[in-house]
């Protein structure tokens, strides 16, 4: 497979999120592996933290990047990136199932071009409203 430095970021910032929902580690882990196998990118490896008194990181190193998951259940915000190297994953897939499962009052969104020069917005994803 020809490895190239060209990607699409895809961010997103999540609020009004339920708190349990951003505060369940396990069940987190879970659903950013179901939006993982849904991009079709390969998972390596996932690391979790949990802090104290609430509030959870995830990182999932992809064999094409990686996919970033940041709570903050106090304040119903989520944080999100889906970072992918060439253009065989749908980061789209991976945001979109976490937004469907984290089901917030509103959603900021962008695409980014990266790894060709300079960072562009890409169409497809734009700010949006759920």
């Amino acid at each position: 497979m020809p490895y190239t430095t060209e990607g699409k970021h895809d961010i997103a910032d999540l609020w009004g999120c339920s708190f349990s929902l951003l505060n369940d580690e396990q069940t987190l882990i879970h659903h950013i592996k179901q939006a993982i196998f849904r991009s079709g990118a390969t998972i390596l490896s996932i690391q979790s933290h949990r802090f104290h008194p609430q509030g959870i990181t995830i990182l999932a190193m992809l064999s094409e990047s990686h996919m970033s998951l940041h709570t903050y259940p106090e304040k119903g915000f989520c944080g999100m990136d889906c970072y992918t190297c060439g253009d065989s994953i749908n980061s789209d897939a991976s945001i979109t199932y976490m937004i469907d499962y984290l089901s917030p009052t509103s959603v900021q969104r962008k695409l980014l071009k990266r790894g060709d020069g300079e960072i562009l917005d890409e169409q497809g994803v734009s700010k949006c409203i759920y």
